[in-house]
């Protein structure tokens, strides 16, 4: 009895699991050990003791009982994985359970099965309208505080998940509510993707964790193809379950279904279910997931536009970065690079994803000014006299003029502007000192100064990562931050950062240049035609072909993430 443990399947607090080491008092009183929010629930409406005996539940007089497999009890001694009501709020005993507080996107896997069931279905469309429409002649005080209710949650619902863009946070938003709703155990978000529109997974939430996922495919067919939401209150009865002995062993007991549809534009399904309570979920709960799907679907397609709107953008970088790099013959590759190194130094920092991105798009850009310099200077083979270099210098403030006219390329000048800057104050091109220098360009001056120390020119060739990290830590409060080094050589020492070997011979023999980026990759030995390479400075997975006993790259695919 040392782990056993009560595991919360619904509700705000839904995944919690409490250890059975002492007495659970249940209740809406904040005195509770679980405090539970549902007006049918008594103040102080029951509790959990561990004894001798077993782990006995026992009512404490509640106004609307405490329920075991249907049945109202006043105590019972629970069994292993048994589950128990109050109010519309559900519960489960586990023996020798492991605590856990999270049960997000937890479940092992998703299995689909497509045996014929027993299912009652309506019109999503009609059941979204029947959810805001006044009820017909006289209410009772009840159904119009039960409108009321449902209709302040699902506004609340709304403006949660309205707030958010990024594809992923709107799913655990669009979950958050749908289980503080509805009595679900777990749930799952289907979205049509292909040219075929085949449904895929692309969120789930179970609040058993490690368990697999049950989920049918009549259901979810009838709810994607017919527009249909889905109810079934008593799975057990479906001819799904009956020769399925595992999914028997996962008491599933009801379920439902309802469409994500945005302006006639089937986008998928939500489905969720309850494990071991029949008739768990009532026609007002699947009139509530029909309304949150319906505010689920815009918010999901506008996430889905700005994620397709993010990735136009960031193509439109990558080309105008490959131009620069095409005017740079002797730095080629070097634009990725950087932004490769910028970003293993920005975790190693800790930045959000958020700024990570930012961080991505600000390396591909960092040199875009380069485009105001002559070609005659870009593709000198030799060093550059002291009246080139002074032209060569005016690059980061050229680069932050083309940023600046563009509102949404703006929080990405500081990597154009201040990349050359030193922490000693003698870079350009403002001269600017120790932390007036923006952390964007300390960032990239240190992933720059990398690139430049270990990559060959025409004039040198590039020095080991040993010695170019040797040098860069000479020169810290010199010419670098001291947090950006310690970044830099930890991302080094951990593998984060890939070791750049380039090859500008042409006449190498086993090297192939990357057909995105253009860095000559070195071939392993015994790998010919047909075999396939990871470029060290784009990340794309390059195919090699043969004619006419040269070698050449084919790209095989986009970079991991794309």
């Amino acid at each position: 009895m040392a782990n056993d443990s009560i595991v919360v399947l619904t509700g705000s607090r839904k995944g919690e699991v409490h250890p059975l080491d002492r007495e659970i008092s249940f209740g809406r009183s904040p005195d509770n050990t679980i405090q539970v929010d549902d007006m049918q629930i008594s103040r102080r409406h029951a509790v959990v003791v561990p004894s001798g005996d077993g782990v006995l539940l026992r009512d404490l007089g509640s106004g609307n009982g405490t329920f075991v497999n249907g049945q109202r009890v006043l105590e019972h001694l629970l069994q292993d994985g048994e589950i128990f009501m109050m109010g519309r709020q559900q519960f489960q005993f586990r023996e020798g359970s492991e605590t856990t507080q999270s049960a997000k996107n937890n479940a092992s896997k998703i299995i689909h099965t497509d045996r014929e069931e027993s299912f009652e279905s309506a019109d999503a469309r009609n059941i979204y309208q029947t959810f805001f429409s006044a009820p017909q002649g006289a209410a009772s005080e009840h159904d119009l505080r039960e409108m009321q209710r449902r209709l302040a949650a699902v506004y609340a619902a709304n403006q949660a998940i309205a707030s958010e863009q990024h594809l992923s946070r709107v799913f655990d938003r669009v979950m958050d509510q749908v289980f503080a709703l509805v009595p679900a155990h777990n749930g799952v978000i289907l979205l049509a993707s292909g040219a075929d529109g085949a449904l895929e997974a692309a969120y789930s939430r179970s609040g058993m964790p490690g368990a697999d996922l049950h989920i049918s495919n009549t259901i979810v067919r009838q709810a994607y193809e017919k527009g249909v939401a889905v109810i079934t209150c008593n799975a057990m009865d479906d001819s799904r379950f009956k020769a399925g002995a595992s999914i028997i062993a996962e008491n599933i007991a009801s379920a439902m279904c309802a469409p994500l549809i945005y302006q006639d534009e089937r986008l998928g399904v939500i489905y969720v279910d309850n494990h071991g309570v029949f008739d768990a979920f009532t026609n007002g709960d699947l009139e509530l997931l029909v309304a949150l799907a319906g505010a689920s679907a815009s918010a999901i397609r506008n996430a889905q536009y700005v994620r397709q709107l993010e990735q136009s953008y960031q193509d439109t970088l990558v080309v105008l970065a490959n131009a620069i790099e095409l005017r740079d013959h002797y730095t080629v590759g070097h634009t990725w690079r950087v932004t490769n190194f910028a970003e293993a130094i920005a975790r190693e920092l800790g930045w959000d994803e958020e700024k990570l991105r930012e961080v991505h798009m600000g390396g591909v850009l960092h040199d875009v000014g380069k485009i105001a310099v002559d070609n005659a200077i870009l593709g000198k083979p030799s060093a550059l006299t002291e009246e080139e270099f002074a032209k060569m210098k005016v690059h980061p403030e050229r680069g932050a003029d083309l940023l600046r006219d563009v509102k949404f390329l703006q929080p990405l000048i500081p990597y154009c502007l201040y990349h050359h800057e030193r922490w000693d104050g003698s870079g350009y091109p403002f001269g600017l000192r120790g932390e007036q220098i923006p952390v964007e360009g300390r960032l990239i001056a240190a992933a720059d100064a990398f690139d430049a120390m270990t990559s060959n020119r025409p004039y040198r060739k590039g020095m080991a990562k040993e010695e170019a990290l040797r040098r860069i830590r000479e020169a810290v409060n010199v010419q670098f931050d001291t947090a950006m080094v310690d970044a830099l050589v930890s991302a080094v020492e951990n593998g984060r950062i890939d070791e750049i070997l380039q090859d500008y011979f042409k006449n190498e023999a086993h090297s192939i240049a990357c057909p995105f980026c253009s860095t000559f990759v070195r071939l392993p030995e015994g790998q010919g035609a047909g075999s396939e390479v990871d470029c060290k400075v784009c990340h794309r997975k390059i195919v090699i072909r043969e004619n006419d006993g040269l070698f050449f790259g084919e790209l095989l695919s986009a970079a991991p993430g794309a």
